[in-house]
């Protein structure tokens, strides 16, 4: 029961028929329990999460990791001891030079593999678009193009001809790039080494903060100019069709969502309509709640929304809650998914965890959701470290270096939670809150025992004494 007096009310479903798998495209081989939430205080939410619960819209889920084919593990990063890895390092300053000189990344392929990526100015691709109405257009303008490459390559030869003297003797000759690197690197320790040597006679002042490696949030805004060619805001805004600022953009929100659905996971109109879109990403039963000690902003579900010179090009959907920020999902705009911005967005929510923890000390974790070893697709999200895994047998943390080796030979399994008391477990019937026990003495015959002992075990004794579980 939430501080101002509120229950979570649930409707439990069990988990006995097997569906199709997500990752491995199993027809029948994905296992989980499921929920109904009517209506969940965020510190309930908070407590299943820490057991392997995750929701989907209202849908409240538990993988059966013992049976289901790609389990699915609880994880969590460390938001204030984490340190941005090369690869984040590259797509912040690849977001940076696109806002800065609208540089955009094209992406290159080669044999399957992702290959090195060239710049190329957004505002320019356009130039070299020909307008080609035919194809007697089309081959004038190869010719053309092949007599002007024929013309340059002659007036080269000419020219060398009449020089006739090959290199300039005078100067130096070329260099490789990598000697000039090696080189400067040499210059750079014996500079350090020097100054070493300096400071031991002659000691200066030291300056620690010099000698730090640069923060997450330094690398988010460096190298922006006080003019930069395009301006990203990031706004929160709360889930809330009472909330004026979600319902003015709750359009353009909806609109790109289908468009990214579409464009990116091949989904039909009718599967990312505006009707799934509030299903999925707005119908939230988490309760809005300020708290002395919490959050600003407070806890519950919103969307941190992505603006680029305007309109929304990015929306991220988030839980905050009592000890985390829980990330939902991410959906942008394709024609910038050049930019990594499920990386670059991952990276600003751990800055904004960063931040709320500033106001509220005990919220500390950036939850990504379920790491899923067994779909490579799906093992990104490891590389946010430190992190951990939850481990479904025991629910406790354990650090992601030491589960991937185990993760790599032998399957996992988790084992029931023993309940203490089943008779605790608290109900909702005929609009009257009651423990198990009472329910069932004045439901004699009742046969629900088993499932009630199998919803209490998934939720532990903590959650099941203040959770209220529906009976009709």
């Amino acid at each position: 029961m939430a501080a101002g007096g509120s229950y979570s009310i649930v409707e439990y479903f069990g988990g006995d028929g097997g569906h199709r798998c997500g990752y491995c495209k199993h027809e029948n081989g994905n296992f989980s329990h499921g929920m109904w939430s009517h209506t969940m205080t965020v510190q309930d939410y908070q407590d299943l999460i820490d057991r392997g619960w995750r929701r989907s819209g209202k849908y409240v889920y538990k993988p059966t990791m013992n049976k289901t084919c790609c389990p699915q593990y609880t994880i969590r990063c460390h938001a204030l001891n984490f340190h941005p890895s090369k690869t984040h390092k590259k797509t912040l300053k690849k977001v940076n030079r696109f806002l800065s000189r609208g540089e955009m990344p094209v992406e290159r392929h080669d044999e399957g593999q992702e290959g090195e990526r060239r710049l190329l100015d957004i505002s320019s691709r356009w130039l070299f678009r020909p307008n080609i109405h035919s194809e007697d257009n089309a081959v004038m303008l190869v010719l053309s193009i092949g007599d002007l490459i024929n013309s340059c390559i002659s007036s080269i030869i000419v020219v060398l001809l009449i020089l006739g003297k090959g290199a300039d003797p005078s100067r130096p000759l070329g260099r490789k790039a990598k000697d000039i690197r090696k080189e400067r690197r040499l210059q750079k320790e014996q500079q350090k080494q020097q100054e070493a040597e300096s400071s031991s006679v002659n000691p200066v002042p030291s300056k620690s903060s010099s000698n730090q490696p640069k923060s997450l949030e330094e690398f988010i805004t460096e190298s922006l100019p006080n003019d930069p060619l395009h301006r990203l805001e990031v706004r929160l805004v709360p889930v809330s069709f009472e909330d004026p600022d979600f319902l003015a953009s709750y359009e353009q929100s909806a609109a790109l969502y289908a468009r990214y659905q579409m464009t990116v996971h091949g989904d039909a109109p009718y599967e990312c309509g505006e009707s799934e879109f509030k299903r999925f990403l707005c119908d939230s039963p988490l309760e809005a709640e300020m708290a002395p000690d919490g959050p600003e902003v407070g806890y519950g579900s919103f969307h941190q929304q992505y603006w680029l010179d305007g309109r929304i090009v990015a929306v991220g959907v988030l839980d905050i809650l009592p000890s985390c920020v829980s990330s939902v999902y991410l959906y942008y705009h394709p024609d910038f998914s050049s930019l990594s911005l499920g990386t670059y967005s991952a990276l600003r929510e751990i800055a904004f965890t960063r931040q709320l923890q500033q106001q509220s000390p005990k919220l500390a974790y950036y939850y990504l959701g379920f790491y899923v070893h067994s779909c490579p697709k799906m093992r990104y999200k490891g590389q946010y470290q430190p992190s951990d895994l939850l481990c479904p047998e025991t629910y406790t943390w354990v650090s992601i270096e030491r589960c991937i080796p185990r993760l790599e030979i032998s399957a996992y399994s988790r084992d029931a939670c023993v309940l203490k008391e089943l008779g605790r477990v608290l109900v909702l019937h005929r609009r009257t809150v009651m423990p198990y026990a009472a329910y069932a003495r004045k439901r004699k015959g009742s046969n629900d025992e088993k499932e009630v002992e199998q919803y209490a075990s998934l939720l532990g004794q903590t959650c099941a004494e203040r959770i209220l579980l529906y009976r009709a």
